[in-house]
């Protein structure tokens, strides 16, 4: 098992977007969609089921 020197990008990534405080509503509803967006990439990459 490797030793991690730093945290993980991932992590790191996350905290960074939860750490932005929005400015007004529209940028509220945009980080919202940013987060939307990135579940549903994660949903389809995770997906296991096969169209034949």
């Amino acid at each position: 098992m490797t030793k991690q020197k730093a945290a993980d990008k991932n992590l790191q990534n996350v905290v960074k977007d939860l750490a932005q405080d929005p400015v007004n509503a529209h940028h509220a509803q945009q980080l919202q969609q940013d987060t939307n967006d990135r579940r549903h990439r994660d949903a389809i990459n995770h997906d296991t089921t096969t169209v034949q």
